[in-house]
């Protein structure tokens, strides 16, 4: 699967044209721990979900909350966005991953469009069968997700209506991407590739998913799978996959293919109009941002092969306690799943809700001492040495 350009549109003016991108002896060792001072516990408070309903949501679900200035005061927060990626072909011959980060929506679209404020838009896209797929999804997503697609436009983001009508256009999106994909000449049959776009209007984050890329949220250090991964032999995908005639042959569908949802490979789905085991429908989760959420991870199943959610969410938020600095995080999680022997194309997105240099104090760590020990023999002739210096 292949990992390729990036759009990258600064928070103020739309940029048109952006590239993308020993023991024994008798000796024992001891060893003795002086601790830093001590520091007092800081409770982790529940995460609040405002209005939300538990479907939407896709995590875990919060206690309910009647405390209405609360839920008020968790829908006024206003994440600041700023983002950073990094893509590597990895042990591939070919790279065939594409993505696309937006971190001022509103800018980068012009007066054609009225999002709420914030407004951002992230893909990552990680095609197979070659890079024909995934180029096209990256070249044309802004007309597929937001032109065609007939999104909906307010500055009002409490309000379901609006969410509704958010989720149906981002499926739409994905539907539309699938057919036109089977429409261009210029696209193989055989080239597919799977998609996962996140969007964050006002306080509210919203991730569409097909396929194996992943979106994992970091709440105050915990890692919160913001996607699913579509794969044949998770059991739900798999039921719905046989149920439409397709089989899982060694955890791959149909023998051929490592995911049960993704855009193109329109030689593997029956004609238009028929139910298929290999579909483009994505899947939603979307959550509402408190100051508790400190960034999103978006990445390609060449990271999440080799690493859990928890690994690399540690991992960027170390990374973002020294320098602060998202797109070194998203190299740092690229070189960390080449050490681990990923075999796939990597591409990674890090997109930070804190403004630059917002960094929270690290806590103090325990300083180890490793105490050398001697033996008997040792202790004499080394005291022996210090008597006779001191006598001179």
């Amino acid at each position: 699967m292949v990992a390729g350009a990036e759009v990258v549109c600064p928070q103020s003016v739309p940029v048109p044209d952006v590239q993308f991108f020993g023991k024994g002896s008798g000796i024992e060792e001891v060893e003795i721990e002086i601790s830093s001072p001590s520091v007092g516990k800081v409770r982790v408070a529940d995460s609040v979900a405002a209005d939300l309903p538990t479907s939407q949501l896709g995590i875990e679900s919060p206690e309910m909350i009647s405390d209405l200035s609360l839920e008020s005061s968790v829908l006024q927060y206003v994440p600041s966005i700023r983002s950073g990626s990094f893509a590597d072909i990895g042990p591939r011959r070919y790279m065939e991953d594409e993505h696309i980060r937006i971190d001022d929506l509103q800018a980068y679209l012009g007066s054609l469009f009225k999002f709420p404020n914030p407004s951002a838009f992230y893909g990552v896209f990680d095609g197979h069968g070659g890079s024909e797929a995934s180029a096209y999804i990256k070249k044309n997503a802004v007309r597929l997700f937001f032109e065609d697609a007939n999104f909906p436009q307010t500055c009002e983001v409490d309000d379901d209506i609006y969410l509704e009508g958010v989720e149906n256009s981002l499926r739409k999106s994905f539907l539309s991407a699938d057919s036109a994909l089977a429409d261009d000449c210029s696209v193989s049959s055989s080239s597919g590739t799977t998609a996962i776009a996140a969007l964050i209007f006002g306080s509210r984050l919203m991730v569409a998913n097909a396929g194996d890329c992943r979106a994992v949220l970091c709440r105050k250090g915990e890692a919160i799978d913001m996607s699913e991964d579509h794969r044949p032999i998770y059991p739900a995908e798999q039921r719905r996959v046989q149920q439409l005639g397709g089989f899982v042959d060694d955890g791959y569908l149909n023998g051929v293919l490592s995911v049960s949802r993704a855009l193109g490979d329109w030689d593997m789905k029956f004609p238009r109009g028929s139910a298929s085991p290999l579909i483009a429908e994505p899947e939603f989760r979307q959550v509402v941002l408190t100051e508790d959420d400190e960034f999103l991870i978006i990445g390609c199943d060449g990271i999440w092969d080799v690493m859990s959610s928890q690994h690399a969410v540690n991992l960027v938020r170390r990374g973002l306690r020294r320098h602060d600095d998202p797109e070194q995080c998203a190299r740092d999680l690229v070189r960390e799943a080449l050490r681990r022997d990923t075999f796939d194309n990597l591409t990674v997105i890090v997109v930070c809700f804190s403004p630059l240099d917002h960094r929270e104090p690290s806590t103090p760590r325990q300083r180890r001492l490793r105490c050398c020990s001697f033996s008997a023999e040792a202790l004499y002739n080394l005291r022996s040495l210090l008597d006779g210096s001191a006598t001179r």
